[in-house]
């Protein structure tokens, strides 16, 4: 949670920092760029710059601060329609257990890169689509575990107590189930942030995620191993670095939650 505050400072306050905007070129730093576009204190600097002369510490600052919005909303869409219909699914059974997981089943069929770009094509380019999109694919396996996790619940002796005490059933899914739940949910949502991320810089990659003059972590990433070959290590070495650090940092405060929240350790 440290490394995590650390990151957060850095998009909120690194712009008080930086001496160029992400959008500003620096005509000087053109020609021999694994020169000229070196990391510098003195031209401000501090990343270096990208091929088009642009300061890489402010394209850092602002696509950490966008991947980490991505990430995080994809991953809290896709921890809440994946738990209620995971619930729902696997713990009324019978009819509605069987068309609510065919429906997941011929989604998880498609492809999800051509569901995430046909859902950007008909809404539209914008974040809000691209959170709908993202969400839209990353649930479906949430509900698949979720379900098996309620499956392997529903018949506990604790259940069947909350049920002959004449507990309604939607009391036994908020005060038995979900709490019972949270530790898997918690800790794959965790790990769904840097799948979402992943998933966003592909398609930012071909060419219907992020879009100029905004940018992203996995943007830059593609960016800098274009021109690695040019000795420019800098351009793929600090995205990178805060990408590694996001994904260490979710996969601990996952593992953290689930032994806090995991009721059979109380």
């Amino acid at each position: 949670m440290l490394l995590l505050g650390c990151i957060v400072l850095f998009v909120l306050i690194g712009p008080q920092f930086a001496q160029w905007n992400n959008e500003d070129i620096d005509w000087t730093a053109l020609g021999d760029i694994a020169v000229l576009g070196a990391p510098s204190i003195e031209s401000g600097h501090f990343f270096g710059t990208d091929s088009l002369g642009r300061d890489l510490f402010s394209r850092t600052i602002q696509a950490t601060g966008t991947s980490l919005l991505v990430g995080l909303i994809g991953a809290v869409m896709a921890l809440l329609v994946g738990t209620a219909w995971g619930v729902c699914a696997g713990y009324f059974g019978g009819r509605i257990d069987n068309v609510l997981m065919r429906i997941v089943d011929i989604l998880l069929a498609i492809p999800s890169t051509l569901v995430i770009i046909l859902i950007l094509v008909v809404v539209g380019r914008s974040f809000f689509a691209l959170f709908l999109a993202l969400g839209a694919v990353s649930w479906l396996t949430m509900a698949r575990i979720v379900r098996a996790q309620t499956l392997a619940l529903k018949h506990r002796e604790f259940i069947e107590a909350a049920r002959a005490g004449g507990v309604s059933e939607p009391m036994i899914i908020i005060r038995h189930i979900l709490p019972n739940l949270f530790g898997v949910v918690i800790v794959y949502a965790s790990l769904l942030v840097p799948d979402v991320i992943l998933a966003e810089s592909f398609i930012s990659f071909l060419g219907l995620g992020i879009s100029e003059p905004y940018t992203s972590l996995g943007a830059l990433i593609s960016e800098g191993a274009g021109t690695m070959s040019y000795g420019t290590l800098w351009q793929l070495a600090f995205p990178l670095a805060f990408y590694v650090a996001i994904i260490i940092t979710m996969f601990f405060i996952g593992d953290g939650l689930r032994d806090a929240l995991d009721p059979k350790d109380r």
